[in-house]
């Protein structure tokens, strides 16, 4: 059984030259997550586990995070001493009718977005990486190279879910 999210604990310590490494992470989710779901029946797709999210609304929030990782990105380049929050409730994730959705279309989207993401940090640059700022959850100090890990490690994090129910649910 995996951990919840928001009991993992970070220790953000991450030497500057794994900056690239991330980035290449943050790159490869997209082709990951299409991997995991390419010829999975629709049903299954959006087929939930009790009230747990279903594998479409798992890649539609994993699309609906990117605005908060953007977000964060515009927040170091400001010199905001915290980062903006992310909706704890996943309101958004909830309210976006992901299981209505063609599969596709949240992949495409996902794919855009996250493309959006990593060109801004590799634009910027291992002295940008080197910024910090406040975590508001996590109340600790954080990189923008720490940000990056901490947005991989969420991308697995939902992989693994979405991973956990084709094992369950099978791929048809």
């Amino acid at each position: 059984m995996q951990p919840k999210w928001f009991e993992r604990e970070f220790s953000f310590d991450l030497p500057l030259e794994m900056y690239p490494h991330i980035l290449q992470r943050l790159r490869d989710t997209p082709a990951r997550l299409e991997a995991l779901v390419s010829g999975v029946a629709d049903e299954t797709l959006a087929r939930r586990d009790g009230e747990k999210w279903s594998i479409k609304e798992h890649a539609g929030h994993l699309c609906e995070l990117e605005a908060v990782w953007c977000g964060r990105l515009e927040d170091y380049e400001a010199g905001q001493e915290r980062l903006r929050p992310a909706d704890l409730q996943n309101r958004a994730t909830w309210d976006g009718n992901y299981n209505a959705r063609p599969v596709g279309e949240i992949l495409a989207a996902f794919r855009a977005a996250r493309k959006g993401f990593v060109e801004k940090l590799a634009q910027a640059g291992e002295d940008f990486a080197a910024r910090s700022a406040l975590h508001p959850r996590l109340d600790q100090p954080m990189r923008v190279i720490d940000g990056a890990f901490f947005s991989a490690e969420h991308d697995d994090h939902h992989l693994a879910h979405i991973s956990q129910l084709l094992r369950k649910f099978g791929r048809v």
